[in-house]
């Protein structure tokens, strides 16, 4: 039996498949890997210039993201673009997950209209700045808990060719 919630959430899918593709309306609504990681190797937190934050937690063996988890206070762009970033990093290396870049998540997502591309930028910059934040701590102090780690909260700027 259909209710009314079901049919309120078809009309909004209805009048997304306007502007976005199926994909990046199942990653806006349906989230993947959202919520903090209590015993992550790595945490960073990183405000893009749009005031929109993504909090990014890595777990990582022997140099393979083996999960990843994020929380975001944004729009629909930013929460379908983090979960892609933690789907796409998750069994990758660290070098393999480097090169994921806004231009990777704005394809995988079927395209964004461009006043949210900057939240592909913010996904792909998080994920890179957890990758190095994850490398310099292992390699110069050891593990680290998650209340030694650095938490970066300073605004960026995404232009094009960052997100290409």
């Amino acid at each position: 039996m259909t209710t009314g919630w079901d049919k309120f959430q078809e009309l909004i899918k209805e009048q997304m498949r306007k502007i976005y593709s199926d994909v990046y309306i199942e990653h806006a609504m349906d989230p993947r890997n959202i919520g903090r990681m209590e015993d992550a190797d790595c945490f960073v937190s990183v405000l893009g210039t749009c005031g929109d934050n993504i909090e990014l937690w890595l777990k990582v063996d022997k140099n393979v993201i083996t999960d990843a988890s994020f929380t975001t206070n944004g729009c629909s762009a930013t929460i379908a673009c983090g979960s892609l970033m933690t789907e796409l990093a998750k069994l990758k290396t660290l070098g393999e997950a480097l090169t994921i870049t806004a231009k990777k998540l704005i394809e995988e997502l079927g395209g964004l209209p461009q006043d949210h591309v900057h939240c592909a930028g913010l996904a792909s910059l998080t994920l890179k700045k957890a990758i190095v934040e994850y490398m310099n701590s292992t390699h110069n102090h050891g593990k680290k808990t998650n209340k030694e780690r650095a938490v970066s909260k300073k605004p960026f700027r995404v232009n094009e060719l960052e997100a290409e």
